[in-house]
């Protein structure tokens, strides 16, 4: 499925808590966690394009700019912390063109379907979750790495 969009979680580990003084740096290089990392292998093997979802920042691009570190996640949301809106999100979606892809691969577990469920319009694209039948990020990261080692989806 490679015209896709393909959307990754950003995960806690990012690139300042290894090397604190790193500074400003591309989104593919700021999340550096097992999981975050076994998802962008996966989306660099069989996507298009592909999106790092954060709640600070909302969709960023590969080459995107993430500033520095953030502890911030959507269970946050309504607890007077600024997390982004659905409706910012829908924007970025629009503004980065990534409403053009008809086919969305979500590589996450259920808290990235639900804010994306807000996002993502059903009648534009078709969602498709490779991981929804997965008890937990062991199961997660073992198939992701098993379908960029054989060269097959799931």
């Amino acid at each position: 499925m490679r015209s896709a969009l393909c959307i990754l979680p950003c995960g806690m580990k990012k690139i300042w808590d290894v090397v604190p003084e790193a500074g400003p740096t591309v989104a593919r290089s700021a999340y550096v966690g097992a999981f975050h990392k076994a998802c962008q292998a996966y989306a660099e093997a069989f996507s298009e394009c592909w999106v790092v979802l954060s709640a600070k920042h909302g969709f960023l691009l590969p080459d995107d700019i993430v500033p520095g570190n953030y502890d911030l996640g959507f269970q946050h949301k309504g607890k007077g912390l600024d997390v982004v809106s659905a409706d910012r999100l829908r924007r970025q979606l629009a503004d980065k063109r990534l409403d053009r892809y008809p086919d969305v691969i979500v590589l996450g577990g259920k808290k990235l379907v639900r804010v994306l469920s807000e996002v993502l319009d059903p009648e534009a694209c078709t969602v498709h979750l490779p991981l929804r039948d997965c008890k937990g990020i062991g199961y997660m990261l073992q198939k992701l790495n098993r379908a960029v080692e054989l060269g097959q989806p799931v």
